[in-house]
């Protein structure tokens, strides 16, 4: 353990080293005007058989809109000494465009260093998370050790615009790689201190809100319907519905269900009309007690009542709808695991946490498969001049060694 820890504190270079060419390959999503993670994967791939990894698998689901006719997902391992089992570490290939280049301080797709920090488009959303599972194997190898269980390496496609090509098509597809005891760990979200470890989410909708009334001039009121007033209550009533779905978990933060109404569209261009059309949506995060259909009811009741209220007539169409997955138990192996990982490398307790938004855990969670999304992040995901810290990327590999050599 120690050797091999103290190998990963060497790796500053091989850090800046693998991250200078992440970087360099772009790997944007066909729905982001991208030729997807080929380019990336074989550069991966090399760069694992020429640490030793000879198990390399590849799980290609198929996507025309790509040069290569589908999107790459890579599966490396390295045995253990009870190879019935495996800890995974799942992160992710692509990345999101650049942006705006203006906002960048340097080219988004060369990679900076600034003492500790590299700056990049992916160094942090997930170019962090895979390197310093690369990191960990390169320890393990270059030792010549055997962890206690096999060591997997899963990278996938196609995170950032939905899953369809990445672990989705893996657990759809080949749900069978992983095994009932093996351990899961997303390195895709977390706190800058080490101790956020996501063991749950909310589910969550998005609704597109349309309230048909009558336009007319603003000095004759009585000859139209005021859209934007019966729009204006319901947006009232749905904000209050905290307080008839009021049950709490104080493992999620903020403990309550949250429905917001967000976006409103433009409805009329001059002030002297009253307008005939107002449209807004709402997005909600749920606690994973409710049922979304029973909500999703409410709602349309709510619209029937001011329609008759009004004389309008509303429409509730639903964009997103992910009724949320079972959570990881607190203590599942794999969250002890990592929190005497973490205790061991930075003195720190972790903090099972419910999160709000949705992770890729949740495709493994919904089919029985135990997962823990946790790294340390400083958050600058999706930020022109996207950042990332070294230190942390050694620590988090040092945590996954340390669940890898654990006896």
């Amino acid at each position: 353990m120690k050797t091999i820890l103290a190998a990963i504190d060497g790796m500053t270079e091989t850090v800046v080293d693998i991250q200078t060419e992440l970087v360099s390959r772009p790997a944007l999503s066909p729905d982001n005007n991208g030729i997807g993670e080929r380019e990336k994967a074989d550069w991966i791939i090399g760069r694992l058989r020429e640490m030793g990894v000879s198990d390399i698998r590849e799980f290609n689901a198929p996507d025309e809109r790509t040069p290569c006719g589908h999107r790459p997902n890579v599966a490396a391992i390295i045995p253990g000494r009870d190879t019935s089992r495996t800890f995974w570490v799942i992160a992710h290939m692509d990345v999101v465009p650049a942006g705006d280049d203006s906002l960048w301080d340097s080219d988004p797709w060369t990679l900076r260093r600034d003492g500790d920090t590299i700056i990049g488009r992916g160094v942090e959303d997930n170019h962090q998370g895979l390197v310093s599972g690369m990191l960990a194997a390169k320890a393990i190898l270059d030792a010549k050790a055997t962890p206690e269980m096999n060591f997997g390496l899963l990278m996938v496609a196609d995170e950032e615009t939905g899953n369809e090509y990445g672990l989705r098509y893996i657990a759809e597809n080949h749900l069978d790689l992983f095994g009932e005891n093996d351990l899961v760990l997303v390195p895709d979200f977390g706190s800058p201190d080490s101790s956020l470890a996501e063991v749950a989410e909310k589910s969550m909708f998005r609704l597109k809100v349309t309230v048909d009334g009558k336009q007319c001039h603003a000095s004759t009121p009585d000859d139209g319907l005021n859209a934007m007033v019966a729009a204006s209550d319901l947006v009232v009533r749905i904000s209050a519905l905290k307080d008839e779905f009021d049950e709490t978990d104080e493992l999620f933060d903020p403990a309550r269900s949250t429905f917001e109404p967000t976006k409103r569209e433009a409805n009329v261009e001059n002030v002297n009309t009253i307008p005939g059309r107002d449209v807004f949506y709402v997005d909600a995060r749920v606690l994973p007690t409710y049922d979304l259909d029973e909500i999703i009811g409410r709602i349309g009741e709510m619209g029937r009542e001011t329609e008759l209220k009004y004389g309008c007539t509303v429409s509730v169409e639903t964009i997103i709808r992910e009724q949320a997955a079972p959570p990881t138990p607190v203590d599942a192996e794999i969250v002890q695991r990592v929190g005497r990982g973490v205790k061991a490398v930075t003195g720190l307790d972790i903090k099972p946490t419910g999160i709000g938004g949705g992770t890729v855990a949740a495709q493994l969670r919904h089919r029985g498969v135990d997962a823990l999304v946790w790294s340390t992040l400083n958050h600058f995901a999706h930020q022109p001049n996207e950042q990332a810290s070294i230190a942390n990327t050694l620590s988090d590999a040092k945590v996954m060694a340390h669940v890898l050599l654990e006896k």
